[in-house]
């Protein structure tokens, strides 16, 4: 199915561009999402109508996730969990935990936007984090997970 994107999409393509994609993508997520619409001539001419409109909305979006992005950028996040006398963790350290500390100091994250590239963490130690902001704008946090001493 041909999609015109409403606004840029990691990995897809960017604003304005006529992609091809499957059709269950198209029909449940791109489109309830707002990002992209059929690519009929109809909705061709529409979006060059309101191009400027949809480019200066992504600029501002982008912009403030830039702004965020400084803002995280190398920093240290602690997060404490239970652990075992040798180091292991009990349960794990998940892209939810490290979303839910990261609202508690005053950022906007969901836990979709967490990057963790060798899975949950279940050992106690420090370990970096890609978080996407949006489209290719991420920020490189480092996550130092304590232990706490069980009785």
């Amino acid at each position: 199915m041909q999609v015109i994107l409403m606004e840029t999409v990691a990995k897809l393509g960017r604003l304005g561009e006529i992609v091809n994609v499957k059709s269950g993508y198209a029909r449940n997520y791109l489109i309830p999402q707002g990002k992209a619409q059929r690519a009929t001539e109809q909705t061709i001419a529409e979006f060059e109508t309101r191009r400027a409109e949809l480019e200066q909305k992504q600029a501002d979006v982008q912009a403030a996730a830039q702004a965020i992005a400084e803002r995280l950028e190398g920093l240290m996040l602690q997060i404490s969990q239970k652990t075992s006398s040798d180091g292991k963790l009990f349960g794990s350290v998940t892209n939810a935990n490290i979303a839910e500390a990261l609202n508690e100091q005053g950022f906007t994250i969901e836990k979709s936007m967490i990057r963790m590239p060798h899975g949950q963490l279940k050992q106690v130690g420090d370990y970096p984090i890609k978080v996407m902001l949006h489209g290719d704008i991420s920020a490189q946090i480092t996550v130092s997970v304590l232990g706490e001493a069980t009785i």
